[in-house]
């Protein structure tokens, strides 16, 4: 059976859990050196329409790993640039016998079009303002290494709310894992209607993150203080910089995520983005296996001996990768960096 990836909000729980201990195997796996199950060779096309490094790069490391041959379009130099419709670029693709697509658009429901008329499986790297699911399985997979589980922590997520797509993928997903979470910022960045999306609201900083177990920092994009939502980068800088002086309220072990890139000196400033309690390089690492387990769940798996787990066999493979990074680093550090 063969499925697309287009959200979190419409996935079960048993789903989740089967990416999220999925992902945690192969990682333990590669960490450890050991070999990764070979599957039937695929053709995965990487169609983005937006700038992308991390996702697109992780995307073409996920297929490398698993032996999938990964083909590159980007939106200026397709036919679209042209003047062909969507839909006819993804019937192109679909009769250039391609078995899988990665797609990042910046329409809401680009990647839902996509999938009707592909036939095939179509994982969302990033929709508009709708949602980028393999991101927040990435953030979820590394609270679950640094915390245990996500089961009743407390979560803030800061910034701009309204126009993210993290924000919408991670809203669903954290508190489908039993989180209790709060979104933060200013009024003119939160959805004017939030009925639908799970978590509190707080326009206050230091009541948002107070007693948190992880906060969550949003990029600000530039263009919000053109459009007039904000009155000065200056002025957002001083109420929502998540900095040492603001995680005072938050809990003593609290973790910093951010999915990137960072605006440094605006939405985090140097000594959190690259302090203990920063878990931004684990979310780009794990950003990788998540989306490993995303292209082998999208085929079901078929071809490979790879067991389906559950989020517990997950956390004992998270604890295996975590001993096998350690060695890795003493290695390194043992070795002065050499190989």
């Amino acid at each position: 059976m063969k499925r697309s990836l287009l959200g979190i909000r419409g996935l079960e729980l048993a789903e989740i859990e089967d990416l999220l201990g999925l992902a945690a195997h192969y990682k333990a796996r590669i960490l450890a050196g050991e070999e990764i199950q070979r599957v039937p060779r695929r053709a995965i096309g990487l169609l983005f329409f937006e700038g992308s490094t991390r996702t697109r790069v992780s995307f073409e490391q996920a297929a490398a790993y698993l032996g999938y041959r990964s083909t590159n379009f980007a939106g200026p130099g397709s036919s679209m640039a042209k003047g062909e419709t969507l839909k006819d670029t993804i019937l192109t693709l679909k009769y250039e016998r391609l078995d899988a697509i990665v797609m990042r658009h910046n329409a809401s429901g680009a990647t839902q079009l996509a999938a009707t008329f592909f036939g095939g499986p179509v994982i969302n790297a990033g929709d508009g303002e709708h949602e980028h699911p393999t991101q927040a399985l990435a953030d979820a997979m590394t609270i679950i290494e640094r915390k245990g589980s996500i089961q009743g922590l407390k979560i803030a997520i800061v910034g701009d709310v309204m126009h993210s797509r993290v924000a919408r993928s991670n809203a669903w997903l954290l508190t489908k894992l039993g989180a209790e979470l709060n979104l933060v910022g200013p009024r003119t960045l939160m959805p004017p209607v939030m009925s639908h999306l799970p978590g509190a609201i707080q326009y206050d900083l230091l009541a948002g993150i107070e007693g948190c177990d992880v906060v969550m920092c949003l990029r600000l994009q530039r263009e919000r203080m053109d459009s007039g939502l904000l009155s000065s980068i200056g002025e957002y800088r001083r109420l929502y910089q998540v900095n040492q002086r603001a995680l005072r309220v938050a809990k003593r072990d609290a973790m910093v995520m951010h999915p990137g890139p960072i605006n440094r000196g605006i939405e985090l400033d140097d000594l959190t983005a690259d302090g203990v309690a920063s878990a931004i390089h684990q979310q780009v690492e794990n950003g990788i296996f998540v989306r490993m387990a995303a292209l082998h769940w999208a085929f079901d798996g078929s071809g490979t001996d790879t067991p389906t787990l559950r989020l517990a066999d997950g956390k004992k493979a998270a604890k295996k990768a975590a001993k096998a990074e350690k060695a890795e680093k003493s290695e390194r550090a043992t070795t002065g960096g050499k190989a």
